[in-house]
């Protein structure tokens, strides 16, 4: 009897280590996190390739694509090519988690670049710290993505500067640029991106908050805020929010005869807002930017402007750019660390410093935000007609 029980214990012993976990991976080799095998490094994408946002998941592949097309033509990484696992989250935070679980545990990813909104980045922090795992979010630019409850989140990175950073930069431009003593701000108070933005700018504008109105996202029909605003007193519309609602807030704004100047943050730089508001209209438009054409940050960007131009036939984007610097800044966090395993990539990505980006030069800080500047840049007729670089 004693020989038949102690057969069973270490049979269940060995079944229960070797079904650990779906993919056959022991429960200590997940907790060690993924190691590079083979020879290819598995970089996983998590972005919105379709649904409300996927204007910019869509350009931040491109970004990346062209990324990693330059690395395996120049002989990859430590003499290993990249190849991508790409996963569309159809922006939808749920689906982004699922997303990144499978690319952590199912895919064997080393890193995973994405999800671009604040939102989803934010559903995926359990999944991809359970995995330990390491990502950058291109766009994800709320405070907190980064940071929770105080402490920093040990496998979280981005590439874009935080709200509160771009908040600030925002209301220092409208005093001393823009000349305003009062505003006007119509935020989306439905998004954890355009609350942080509006409160990083009340702290920080020196002037009279004039109106503060609010809408949600979805919304399409504005008339009734705008009027409210149009009739107040206010120098300046400052607007925290995503291209879909930015673009008819400014169409409907200019229709109702509102002139003064429009300010807006990082997620006004989609070419849809000039198609949604109408390109005359798009005029008087100021928003903080990753990257302009029109104030290079160093020697790397016009390399990447032909190469961008030369693969897709247009001009790079904002979010192309970002993208492109989240997977090079995974380059050199393996080459800094000599191993793509996700525990060095991780140590890499934190150590970063003076990584010549085609955003900025990049020093990732204490709290694993990029050190960098930032471009306030000026739609007229719905085109960029000037870009000023701020130094942090």
């Amino acid at each position: 009897m004693k020989k038949k029980l102690a057969f069973l214990f270490a049979s269940l012993f060995i079944l229960g280590a070797c079904s650990a976990s779906p993919t056959g991976k022991s429960s200590s080799s997940a907790d060690d996190g993924n190691k590079q095998t083979g020879d290819t490094i598995k970089i996983g994408v998590n972005l919105e390739l379709s649904g409300k946002v996927a204007g910019y998941g869509s350009q931040e592949k491109d970004g990346i694509e062209l990324a990693v097309e330059q690395i395996n033509n120049d002989g990859g990484i430590l003499g290993k090519k990249v190849e991508l696992v790409v996963k569309d989250n159809k922006s939808d935070n749920n689906e982004a988690a699922t997303a990144a679980a499978n690319l952590a545990t199912n895919d064997d990813v080393v890193a995973i670049i994405g999800p671009a909104t604040s939102g989803a980045s934010k559903a995926v922090i359990p999944n991809i710290t359970k995995a330990q795992v390491p990502f950058i979010t291109p766009s994800g630019t709320d405070d907190s993505v980064t940071m929770s409850n105080g402490k920093v989140q040990e496998y979280v990175f981005r590439s874009s500067f935080q709200d509160s950073f771009q908040g600030k930069v925002l209301a220092q431009y409208a005093t001393e640029k823009l000349d305003s003593k009062k505003v006007a701000i119509l935020g989306d108070n439905s998004s954890d991106y355009a609350i942080g933005l509006t409160k990083a700018f009340k702290s920080e504008y020196k002037g009279d908050i004039a109106i503060e109105e609010n809408f949600t996202s979805g919304d399409k029909d504005f008339q009734a805020v705008l009027t409210k605003i149009k009739n107040s007193d206010f120098d300046v519309l400052y607007v925290p929010g995503y291209y879909e609602e930015a673009g008819l807030i400014i169409k409907q704004a200019r229709e109702m005869g509102i002139t003064q100047p429009i300010l807006g943050a990082d997620g006004f730089g989609d070419e849809k807002i000039v198609q949604l508001a109408g390109a005359s209209n798009v005029t008087d438009v100021y928003y903080t930017g990753h990257f302009s054409i029109l104030a290079p940050a160093n020697d790397t960007v016009q390399p990447f402007i032909d190469a961008y131009k030369e693969k897709y036939g247009t001009e790079p984007s904002t979010f192309n750019a970002l993208a492109y610097d989240a997977m090079n800044m995974i380059k050199q966090a393996i080459i800094d660390q000599n191993s793509a395993d996700s525990a060095a990539i991780t140590k890499g990505l934190a150590s970063l410093k003076d990584f010549e980006g085609v955003t900025g030069n990049i020093t990732i800080d204490k709290d694993h935000n990029p050190e960098k500047s930032v471009v306030i840049i000026k739609y007229t007729d719905g085109k960029e007609s000037s870009a000023e670089t701020i130094n942090p």
